[in-house]
């Protein structure tokens, strides 16, 4: 996977669907001779970018007293635990927090009621707060870190089919930052596979509107 075959396929992307907004651009990693029903064949881990991704993370923060006016500043949504009893009663509003948010936060010490109240609706979406990828801190916690780091943050999965889909940008996206995304998540990946380049079947990147390109 080198600078010259990703910078080709970016080329062949933007002449063959050009469009009059920015266009997001994807990875579709195909896997082979994985068992995923083994946990150990399961992909799924979190990945943090040297590079922004190209587009805003929204971040949604459950919290205690103790955290709540730090959180209210820095994260896209608040949630105290006190009003966790209306999303209780009101399971569209659990869905649409889940649906307007990439990751989410909580504090140590509610995770019980996160799970209670939320669970059902991010547990099937791999979007629990997790505490590989930080999210789930002390109530003394320094919240901002924590924000920009997820900025950068991609979550890397493929437990139910052989399959990996993530961004890597969009097309107003510096190139040079592009590159470093995939060349990142592609080392990132070989890492996490047990036998390593030989459960990779195929991979291509695509934009929105356009057909995928191979890169290997």
């Amino acid at each position: 996977m080198d600078d010259k075959t990703i910078k080709a396929s970016l080329d062949k992307l933007k002449e063959s669907s050009k469009r009059n907004f920015s266009q997001t651009l994807d990875l579709i990693i195909n896997l082979k001779d994985l068992d995923l029903k083994k946990p150990t064949d399961q992909v799924d881990y979190f990945l943090a970018l040297h590079k922004d991704k190209g587009k805003k993370t929204k971040v949604c923060a459950f919290v205690g007293p103790e955290l709540q006016d730090q959180a209210e500043k820095i994260f896209d949504t608040t949630v105290n635990v006190n009003d966790f009893p209306d999303y209780q009663k009101k399971k569209p509003l659990v869905r649409k927090l889940a649906n307007d948010h990439d990751f989410f936060i909580a504090q140590a010490t509610i995770m019980p009621k996160v799970a209670q109240v939320f669970g059902r609706t991010l547990g099937p979406r791999g979007k629990m707060p997790n505490p590989k990828a930080g999210c789930v801190v002390p109530p003394n916690a320094n919240l901002s870190p924590l924000y920009e780091k997820l900025q950068k943050t991609l979550h890397i999965s493929a437990k139910k089919q052989l399959v990996i889909h993530t961004f890597v940008g969009k097309e107003d996206t510096d190139e040079a930052v592009v590159i470093d995304n995939v060349k990142t998540i592609y080392a990132s990946l070989l890492q996490h596979l047990p036998g390593g380049k030989n459960n990779l079947k195929s991979i291509f990147i695509k934009n929105t509107m356009g057909k995928p390109i191979k890169l290997m």
